[in-house]
């Protein structure tokens, strides 16, 4: 076992562990690269993507807010408003008022937003299968991690 913290023993780390987080790590810049170009490829910076991504998969009973689109991209709210007006410049977002809660301002994806986000997510998808194996690595890992933390020491 390894080091102990908060009254526990941390187990070692193995050369396969490193191996595995180094691997991802990798795999997470050269994704993140390829979405970014691929964002770029349409017209938008990767917070655009990211924002018509986040409205896309909003699950509330309401379409998401401006508040709501903050949190998810961690940004500050007034970032938002600007990220959004330059959206609805682009004609990619529409903005409503609540009618439950007239302070909020609601976001839906116009059909050019919904094909734009279908052509960078198809692309995405298809480039995440070719790391699959490095996610593969990872879980099992993190499995080893898991059996190691629970085995006691003998």
């Amino acid at each position: 076992m390894g080091r102990t913290t908060a009254g526990r023993q941390e187990p070692q780390l193995s050369r396969d562990d490193y191996l595995a987080i180094g691997g991802f790590r990798q795999a997470l810049r050269r994704f993140l690269a390829f979405s970014e170009a691929g964002a770029r490829a349409q017209g938008l910076t990767a917070q655009q993507h990211q924002a018509l991504l986040a409205i896309r998969v909003h699950q509330g009973p309401e379409p998401i807010s401006v508040g709501e689109l903050a949190q998810a991209l961690l940004i500050k709210n007034h970032s938002a408003v600007g990220l959004v007006s330059r959206l609805q410049d682009r004609g990619l977002v529409l903005r409503q008022v609540s009618s439950g809660d007239r302070r909020r301002v609601l976001l839906t994806l116009t059909p050019d937003a919904e094909a734009i986000l279908a052509a960078i997510t198809r692309a995405n998808l298809l480039e995440l299968k070719s790391s699959a194996k490095a996610f593969r690595n990872l879980l099992t890992a993190l499995q080893r991690l898991d059996e190691r933390a629970s085995t006691p020491p003998p």
